[in-house]
């Protein structure tokens, strides 16, 4: 009878370390997938971002060249909102593209302030379309980025959580930038 309850023993010791092993990987795979998904969802959020960007960039020779006709814009600020496109389109890196963008937003306002400052401007249909669809552009962006954000505040908040961080460790997911506007304060 020892003999029998000491079988059953170890049968129900193999079975409970088996579920506790068992229950352990599945954790592990469930954490691991989870973080993946994240990561992939940062990622395609940033794609959204440049997507938008991309439609920014590509409204910048329709606004050239029909601006370019106008006196009151300056050739310089065409000239570098140009050189700006290229660099943007050439960049390599997100860090490149959100630089060249900054500046483009720069001199984009510019424009901008020159549109305004200029009431014959706004009679324009072509000039004043081009404004509206470069504003609504600008506000689309603004909208994704905060996306993205908001993306990459859940994954950095789910890589720094307990017992989270050690599959992230693991499995070398790193914390996320966000996204900072040049005029933002810095992060704390």
């Amino acid at each position: 009878m020892a003999l029998a309850n000491k079988k059953l023993y170890t049968i129900t010791a193999l079975i409970v370390i088996l579920a506790i092993a068992l229950a352990t990987v599945a954790w592990l795979v469930l954490t691991y997938n989870s973080l993946v998904r994240e990561n992939e969802k940062v990622d395609s959020q940033w794609a959204q971002v440049q997507n938008q960007y991309q439609r920014k960039i590509d409204l910048i020779p329709t606004l050239v060249s029909t601006v370019g006709a106008y006196q009151q814009f300056e050739a310089s600020t065409l000239t570098n909102i140009t050189q700006l496109r290229t660099q943007w389109m050439n960049a390599t890196t997100t860090e490149d593209q959100v630089n060249v963008t900054n500046q483009l937003d720069s001199q984009l306002a510019t424009i901008i302030v020159t549109y305004e400052n200029y009431p014959e401007l706004q009679s324009i249909t072509a000039v004043r379309d081009l404004i509206y669809e470069l504003t609504g552009t600008e506000n689309r962006i603004s909208v994704e980025r905060m996306r993205y954000n908001e993306y990459v505040q859940d994954f950095n908040a789910h890589i720094k959580s307990f017992p989270a961080s050690f599959v992230a460790g693991w499995g070398d997911f790193e914390e996320r930038e966000y996204y900072q506007s040049p005029n933002a304060p810095p992060p704390p």
